[in-house]
């Protein structure tokens, strides 16, 4: 079986993080640059399935500048057998739809199952992998909390706001995995000097044959956060229930 584990380099969870106010881009040199921690989840459910079936190969994906090649390295370290690269400069500010098109010949054929993660730190969209596996004419579950692979399906329990869906898919397939699934194994010292020697392969947009798309979506403009003020304070003079009423009402929060 081959897997395909899709990883993004993006700022670091607990450093700062604000917007380029002249792109609408993030900046992504406001703090470290690391390994999104859900991809590391995607790669540790793909490993799992290569610890118990040992002809398995897993390989990494990124789309980024030149230094996402670290968050490979990563992947590599934690287990994985190869890496693919797709850096261009023509891809900076890309957005999901033409991500996703990039990253599907990236991934081309001869693979059983793409894991990814549910939705980045950053852009936070949460629809990659559905667009992704409709631009490879698959099946795809999305947000499992836990994942069981077999020879030719995939299946796992989604959480929703009434309970949970048991859901499975014939392979090949994509799914996207949460916060809830496996706990990312830490590389070892064994492993870091391995992944040296491990292919990763660098491509570019035109090596895909992937033109940009003739319209896509752009940030037209964006500003900072207003500063926060003062909230309103009640004193209880006897009326403080009238007034919260009030307030409410005028907020249309009742």
């Amino acid at each position: 079986m081959k897997i395909v584990v899709l990883v993004k380099q993006v700022p670091d969870t607990w450093g700062d993080r604000r917007l380029d106010t002249s792109t609408g881009w993030l900046d992504r040199g406001a703090s470290d640059a690391i390994i999104d921690e859900i991809g590391e989840r995607a790669i540790e459910i793909a490993l799992q399935h290569k610890d118990a079936d040992k002809s398995t190969e897993v390989v990494v994906v990124t789309m980024g500048p030149a230094s996402a090649v670290d968050v490979l390295k990563k992947g590599l370290a934690m287990g994985a057998d190869s890496a693919v690269h797709v850096v261009d400069g023509a891809l900076a500010g890309a957005d999901l739809g033409w991500t996703a098109s990039v990253l599907a010949a990236a991934i081309g054929t001869g693979w059983d199952l793409v894991v990814a993660g549910n939705e980045s730190t950053d852009g936070r969209g949460g629809v990659l992998a559905a667009m992704l596996a409709e631009r490879l004419g698959v099946p795809h579950l999305t947000s499992l909390d836990t994942v069981d692979i077999s020879a030719d399906r995939v299946s796992g329990v989604r959480a929703t706001e009434y309970g949970t869906v048991d859901a499975h898919a014939a392979l090949p397939a994509v799914i996207s995995v949460t916060e809830r699934s496996a706990e990312p194994r830490f590389p070892g010292f064994k492993g870091i000097l391995a992944a040296k020697k491990k292919p990763v392969n660098t491509v570019g947009v035109s090596e895909l044959g992937v033109s940009a798309p003739a319209s896509r979506s752009v940030v037209v403009s964006a500003s900072e956060r207003p500063a926060r003020t003062a909230g309103r304070l009640v004193t209880d003079d006897g009326t403080a229930a009238q007034q919260l009423v009030d307030y409410l009402a005028s907020e249309r929060l009742i």
